[in-house]
């Protein structure tokens, strides 16, 4: 495996992948299946949306490895069960040595759960709500590369993202937080050029119907 200066590094099937999965099994995994391919399930947009609040402070892979753990102590992300949770719960994810135990992202998530129910009855999906900040191809950088990807840790929409859903109400969305979800959540496409998961990617945003 070997990593070249454009941010590649070449797996043992001999093709190149964004450098930050680290040739790690169950991160190249998440990498190739997962980041950047378009989602409109509700349940996995509040979900990817509370764990980047999670990582606040620490690493995605390990929230990736404390993600069933986590599924299981958030009643699956469901919001409507999460925005019931009580003391009884908060103090049962407290207890929890298999999640991060931090008060203020659990009330954080509970909170959240909260404002989902009433964007949702707003907008008609949590989808619906997200892809209206779809950046506009203006915004975007003409070359996705690997100095692009590490400089831009937020953007413009991001911004306007983050701002909008403190507006509601919303807790542990700050900027860069919401600039990785867009990212893992298909709002745009930050493979960096000659990951062999970037074309893919591309292909199916030009089908993809949104919201």
């Amino acid at each position: 495996m070997t990593t070249d200066e454009a941010g590649l590094i070449t797996g043992e099937d001999g093709l190149a992948r964004c450098f930050w999965h680290g040739g790690l099994e169950d991160y190249r995994r998440y990498h190739d299946e997962e980041w950047g391919n378009p989602v409109t399930d509700d349940i996995r947009l509040f979900e990817k949306i509370c764990l980047e609040g999670f990582q606040s402070g620490l690493s995605w892979l390990t929230i990736l490895r404390k993600r069933d753990n986590f599924r299981t102590a958030f009643a699956g992300f469901d919001f409507n069960q999460v925005a019931l949770f009580g003391d009884d719960d908060i103090a049962r994810c407290l207890a929890d040595a298999g999640i991060i135990r931090h008060r203020g992202k659990i009330d954080s998530t509970i909170n959240n759960a909260r404002h989902a129910i009433d964007l949702k009855a707003e907008f008609g999906s949590l989808a619906r709500y997200f892809w209206s900040f779809e950046p506009d191809p203006s915004e975007r950088p003409a070359r996705m590369d690997f100095a692009t990807l590490r400089a831009n840790p937020t953007s413009p929409t991001s911004v306007r993202l983050s701002k909008d859903l403190k507006k509601r109400g919303w807790s542990f969305v700050g900027p860069t937080t919401v600039y990785a979800f867009m990212q893992a959540m298909g709002l745009v496409n930050d493979h960096i050029e000659g990951c062999c998961c970037r074309q893919g990617i591309e292909e199916k945003r030009l089908t993809f119907v949104r919201p």
